[in-house]
């Protein structure tokens, strides 16, 4: 018996970002007003950080608000309809549900429907995942357009008083359109992983630890009802970093992970226009341009000052402000590499929309 020959999808030779939108709240914490949970000061968080502002969403603001505005106004940009998407993805670690995904709804949200839809765990890495996935989407013929979102709502899952990882964290969304395109627009994505460091940065609980101790407390002749709310506020998983492993492992590890992107795509620091890494620290930004050896021509994504740490959003962020505040920047390349919880890591050089 023959077997019959399967069909396979048009590939592409070549995919681009198409637009990029944001979404920042206005609502802003400054380090005034962080040091009145830690004991710190504006100049300590300045030196150390880098931070001066950060923007956090109002209460009535979700992870599925944050990235519906983000991706509208991409969609907008790239000049595509929702109902062109062929596949969603949103990487977020701060959706408010394991299942379903915030895919599912915002695709809903969009009128994208039915366009596949899926949520990507690769904290700050999680963005230049996505984008790797929908570059092979395109390619591939699996999908004509792809809309990636990195949003987060970090201070949901943070303890005001915790001073490794608090103070620096703020909320907001980025997304791109992804499609194909005549010229090269999106090199190879290098991306990785190194579980040995896993808990290097991560929540003080899970949510068994959680739902056990809760369900231990409502034994008969247990505590009130009262104390069972107490414990659960103070077991309710937030974020905390080793910061010297952090920092030591996003400075030497990550300067190769982004030469070897710009090798992979055949480029040199002197072919670049820019370059946004994750904004997760000033001083880690600092000593990647010099460990880069970038020229002075090469203008370097600085968000953090005034947004914060966003996670997955922060490189779509830093970029979407860099288009407005230079303009002159469309059509030039910009190498972005995004590395956090896992502890991942995913860089690629890309043509700026």
């Amino acid at each position: 018996m023959t077997t019959p020959t399967l069909k396979q999808s048009q590939l592409r030779e070549n995919t681009r970002i198409l637009g990029l939108g944001s979404y920042r709240s206005e609502l802003i914490v400054t380090n005034d007003d962080v040091c009145q949970w830690i004991d710190s000061s504006d100049e300590w968080i300045r030196q150390r950080t880098g931070i001066v502002t950060r923007r956090r969403a109002p209460k009535e603001i979700g992870v599925i608000e944050m990235a519906e505005a983000a991706a509208r106004e991409a969609l907008a940009k790239a000049g595509i309809e929702a109902s062109q998407l062929g596949a969603v993805i949103v990487s977020t670690v701060t959706h408010q549900y394991a299942t379903p995904s915030a895919a599912a709804l915002l695709t809903e949200r969009l009128g994208a429907t039915p366009a596949p839809a899926f949520d990507i765990s690769a904290a700050c890495a999680g963005y230049c995942y996505g984008i790797g996935q929908a570059d092979a989407l395109v390619r591939s013929g699996t999908a004509d357009y792809v809309l990636v979102v990195g949003v987060e709502k970090l201070s949901d899952v943070i303890d005001n008083h915790e001073r490794t990882i608090s103070f620096l964290l703020g909320d907001g969304a980025g997304a791109a359109v992804i499609g194909p395109s005549d010229q090269p627009g999106i090199g190879p994505t290098i991306w990785g992983s190194d579980g040995s460091k896993w808990d290097a940065i991560g929540m003080t609980h899970s949510l068994l630890d959680v739902r056990e101790l809760s369900l231990a407390a409502q034994q008969d002749g247990g505590p009130s009802v009262g104390s069972v709310l107490e414990t659960e506020a103070q077991l309710w998983p937030t974020l905390r970093q080793d910061g010297q492993t952090v920092f030591r492992w996003a400075v030497w590890e990550m300067a190769k992970v982004a030469k070897q992107a710009l090798e992979a795509a055949g480029v040199t620091v002197d072919d670049l226009a820019a370059f946004v890494p994750h904004q997760a620290n000033m001083r880690i930004i600092d000593s990647l341009v010099k460990e880069l050896k970038l020229p002075e021509h090469v203008v370097v994504g600085r968000d953090i000052e005034d947004t914060g740490n966003t996670s997955a959003a922060s490189i779509p962020l830093a970029t979407t402000r860099l288009l407005k505040e230079k303009p002159e920047l469309s059509g030039g390349l910009s190498l972005q590499i995004g590395f956090g919880a896992g502890l991942v890591f995913g860089a690629q050089v890309v043509v700026l929309p």
